[in-house]
């Protein structure tokens, strides 16, 4: 059991790897990708500066500078998403080869034993296609999801992958928050 948890969490940390080389090939070596994350650093700077030094101000031209430079940071945003969405695609489709074939190597074997008992609905992916009602055992699929979530995260930090602290606090992306919807 130990050998088969090991081998998952080696085969989470390559799969992540090749994920952010597969990205970096298709994504952040393009220079449309580069000049859209450096407007994007530029403009949640600028953005992050305009909001201290005005804070809660008032003047209806200092709001509208604010809204203006909101939409261009979302605009911009929405952008860079649709730049890495080419890049998803292919990852997606790589890793869901990856993972049926690994999924049928670990089809009904205990991988490792969780110190305590999943919650009803996260049950039936933790105990997948695992014989026995010990719902401590961990199937194949469950360990190699919370891995890759761990791992990949990490991975794209040490590589420098990651959005900038800047642009993160900003939360706007594809799907972020309109502008001045929490005012």
């Amino acid at each position: 059991m130990w050998a088969d948890t090991i081998l998952i969490v080696f085969i989470s940390v390559c799969t992540a790897f090749l994920g952010e080389g597969l990205t970096w090939v298709l994504v952040y070596r393009t220079e449309k990708y580069q000049k859209l994350k450096t407007e994007v650093e530029k403009q949640s700077k600028k953005l992050e500066r305009r909001k201290e030094i005005h804070g809660d101000s008032l003047d209806k031209a200092v709001k509208k500078k604010i809204e203006r430079d909101e939409e261009k940071l979302k605009n911009n945003n929405r952008d860079l998403s649709l730049v890495k969405m080419k890049s998803m695609f292919a990852t997606g489709f790589a890793f869901t080869a990856l993972l049926s074939m690994f999924n049928s190597i670990f089809d009904g074997r205990v991988v490792a034993q969780l110190p305590f008992t999943p919650i009803s609905w996260i049950q039936g992916l933790s105990h997948r296609n695992l014989s026995g009602d010990d719902y401590t055992d961990c199937s194949f699929i469950f360990l190699y999801i919370l891995c890759t979530m761990s791992i990949r995260q990490n991975i794209q930090k040490l590589l420098g992958f990651a959005p900038s602290r800047a642009a993160s606090k900003q939360g706007v992306g594809l799907f972020g928050p309109a502008p001045g919807q929490f005012k």
